[in-house]
């Protein structure tokens, strides 16, 4: 007799939450309670957009169509120690687990290698799939495998070198012996991380933490509500005198800074007077300002400089 999946707990009309705190909800908000849950909701919808911490993510206020399905369930959000060495340790975390909460720990525990990506708020999976990270290191430095569940419902184990880990961007698959996943469906979902840390005196690990977040803290908005960079930082297609030449990465803040544009405003959405790159959300702000700001800065860089800048936030709904 066949087993039953009992269906995941699901809402209608359920608002979205991102860190901007503006924009529209989804037709249906899914929170499956386990992996066969989960992989019913991609039978129901193959295209079901997968909601991570919210912290890159901006929604349109006419929200979206479908399914949005959560990984912030328990069963998505443990970590535990997978193996050890003398001198490494390897942890697998679900995708749900909150990143910064996980720097916490490993610090804590005397484990290395998480803590140059404090101050990025992000869920392991959404930090997966973009690579988050910064000037003091990148999601992948750590990663030595991932799981992954296609949109078929197939489960995948992914070792770190048939993953391409990119500049804010991942390619699962991308090792050309396996098959990739169908384009018509919808990307791979992250089903948890494995990483590999070294053990460190937790005392150092501790002050390096603290030098990380002060260095955001002196040059980020932190306290606002925004989703961190804004663009990626562009790489040159030709030279442009006094500041690069074609082939070298520059600085989209400071793009946008020499463009004019720190502290232009749309409604209620305004560039950062603190870090050009960062578009904050005021009391007020609707997702329509934000994407009507991040044109007009886009427009405003490529006028100036003939650079165009590539959206770093995701958007639902809408498009630049």
């Amino acid at each position: 007799m066949p087993i039953t999946v009992p269906p995941p707990p699901m809402r209608t009309n359920a608002p979205i939450p991102t860190w901007f705190g503006v924009g529209g909800g989804a037709d249906l908000l899914a929170r499956p309670e386990s992996l066969d849950q989960l992989c019913a909701c991609l039978e129901s919808d193959r295209r079901a957009k997968v909601l991570g911490d919210g912290a890159n993510l901006l929604v349109a206020d006419a929200g979206v169509r479908g399914m949005v399905v959560s990984l912030d369930h328990e069963c998505f959000s443990a970590w535990h120690q997978t193996a050890q060495s003398p001198t490494h340790v390897t942890i697998r975390a679900g995708a749900g687990v909150r990143l910064p909460r996980l720097i916490t720990e490993t610090v804590r525990a005397g484990l290395g290698g998480l803590e140059g990506l404090a101050g990025v708020p992000a869920s392991v999976g959404g930090a997966v799939m973009m690579n988050a990270g910064g000037a003091m290191g990148q999601t992948g430095d750590a990663v030595s495998a991932v799981g992954v569940l296609t949109r078929d419902g197939a489960a995948h184990t992914l070792l770190r070198n048939t993953i391409a880990f990119e500049y804010r961007r991942t390619t699962l698959f991308a090792d050309p012996r396996r098959p990739a996943p169908a384009p018509e469906l919808g990307p791979p979902v992250v089903l948890w991380a494995e990483f590999k840390l070294k053990k460190t005196d937790a005392g150092t690990l501790r002050q390096r933490l603290k030098r990380v977040m002060a260095a955001k803290a002196a040059t980020q908005p932190m306290g606002e509500r925004s989703a961190g960079c804004a663009f990626k930082n562009p790489v040159l297609r030709a030279d442009l005198p006094g500041m690069g030449v074609a082939g070298s990465t520059l600085s989209a803040g400071m793009l946008i800074d020499r463009a004019g544009c720190k502290g232009l405003r749309v409604g209620g959405a305004e560039v950062s007077a603190r870090h050009a790159n960062f578009v904050t959300a005021q009391p007020g702000a609707l997702a329509a300002d934000v994407i009507e700001l991040l044109r007009q800065v886009r427009q405003r860089v490529d006028g100036a400089f003939g650079v165009r800048l590539e959206p770093e936030v995701v958007i639902w709904g809408d498009a630049l």
